[in-house]
């Protein structure tokens, strides 16, 4: 080996672990804060959610009240059994367990993201770890403070997608039904799978989501009381979306703090408060027109119709699949769900930390065009305008506006990509010709 390609490789070595150490750091004071907040006098935010939950499956109490009440826990059944066994542990231990889960969450996102872009295993170019963790680090360390799955839904996710591309469909199936189970929007999956024609996968999906729904809670909480628990969270949760917002969190879904379509559109094209506080305050308005519930509606189903048609005509076919338009392609699919999901808070936006690395990888090998290097660029600008302007800017849909951007950027990306694919077939036929 060459003195010089030595050297290198030595800077490269003692950079990565540099990398390393100030990642353990970070992940080390993300567990630590939550863990140090148990102590009395200290809020532990979404984690008494948790806990409280638990211990109302392990004595027998009601986990959804009455349509009368809100619900304090949000998500579905099987959630609460999951943090019942949990609990047991007391709020302390619940609290460490749940950082200790994130924290293999959040390594397991990142090992499945630079695995997915790259298409190899192994340790990739060091910027690809870098600076997509950075882009979502503020993203990363509300799911830790606040005590929330994000990381474990991608991580669930991203696994789904590797076990897709090994051919393990049931797997596949098991892993989204999981995350769907945990928090029920990543069953929007099931969509890609139909069209995909993963049969297995979507087998797979449906019954242990079924199972998980259905016949799991029935041994710890009792037939009717399990039925009572689904009717009630579905009723509450799944079907509920009015003038006044989006299930249990009336108010709050169309606040400067929701970024899906649902909550920006409501609350920029009609006359409804964007500072949600349940404290008496002076209503505050951000809407540039005042248009009807239904109106607003339309324009939603319309970009969702818009968005969806434009990401099938991206894709390649089936047999012109490779890791790399594979790559895009999941991203692509997180990038939607991030965009549709009723309530998209700030925390969940750590899975850009996939479509990230993407970028950050066609980047490093010279492949990215003009055009995507432009969109990222003006996404990560729109991100960042929350540092000064957390409000105003989260408000106006920053960061609904840069998922966005970032998702036509990838889908001009993946369009190149299958044109050429279609290109390179055509001028082999005419040379064979």
């Amino acid at each position: 080996m060459k003195p010089i390609a030595l050297a290198d490789r030595m800077n490269r070595e003692s950079i990565f672990r540099i990398l390393l150490w100030v990642f353990g750091i970070v992940l080390l004071v993300f567990m630590l804060v939550p863990v140090l907040h148990c102590r009395p006098g200290h809020s532990v935010k979404d984690y008494g959610v948790w806990y409280d939950a638990g211990i109302a499956v392990l004595q027998g109490a009601e986990i959804y009240p009455d349509q009368w009440h809100k619900f304090p826990f949000m998500y579905p059944p099987p959630c609460a059994l999951f943090l019942a066994a949990i609990a047991a542990l007391g709020q302390t231990g619940l609290v460490v367990f749940l950082v200790l889960l994130n924290g293999a969450a959040w390594i397991c996102s990142i090992l499945f993201s630079t695995y997915l872009a790259t298409g190899k295993r192994g340790r990739a170019h060091v910027l690809l770890y870098a600076i997509p963790n950075l882009m979502v680090l503020a993203f990363v360390w509300g799911n830790f403070f606040i005590g929330q799955p994000s990381l474990l839904l991608l991580a669930l996710l991203l696994g789904g997608f590797i076990s897709l591309q090994r051919r393990f469909q049931a797997l596949a199936g098991v892993l989204l039904a999981l995350a769907a189970a945990i928090k029920a929007f990543p069953v929007l999956a099931i969509v890609y799978l139909i069209y995909r024609r993963y049969w297995i996968a979507t087998a797979s999906l449906i019954l242990a989501l079924a199972f998980l729904l259905l016949l799991a809670p029935i041994p710890f909480r009792g037939y009717e009381r399990a039925k009572q628990d689904l009717q009630r969270w579905s009723s509450g949760m799944l079907f509920k979306y009015d003038e006044s917002g989006v299930g249990q969190r009336l108010g709050r879904s169309n606040s400067w703090k929701n970024q899906s379509i649902w909550g920006v559109s409501n609350r920029l094209l009609r006359h409804v408060e964007y500072d949600h506080r349940y404290e008496p305050h002076t209503p505050v308005y951000a809407n540039f027109v005042d248009l009807k519930f239904s109106t607003v509606n339309g324009f939603i189903l319309a970009a969702a119709l818009l968005l969806g048609l434009g990401y099938i005509a991206v894709m390649p076919a089936a047999t012109r699949r490779t890791p790399e338009t594979d790559a895009i392609e999941f991203a692509l699919l997180l990038l939607l769900m991030l965009i549709f999901t009723p309530l998209s808070f700030g925390y969940l936006f750590a899975w850009l930390l996939y479509p990230f690395t993407v970028i950050v990888q066609r980047i490093l090998t010279g492949s990215a065009s003009r055009a995507l290097l432009v969109l990222a660029s003006v996404a990560v600008a729109l991100l960042a305008l929350s540092l000064p302007f957390p409000v105003v800017a989260q408000t106006y849909g920053n960061t609904f506006l840069a998922t966005l951007l970032l998702f036509i950027g990838l889908a001009l990306e993946l369009l190149s990509l299958k044109r050429a694919s279609y290109l390179m077939t055509a001028s082999g036929a005419a040379a064979s010709a």
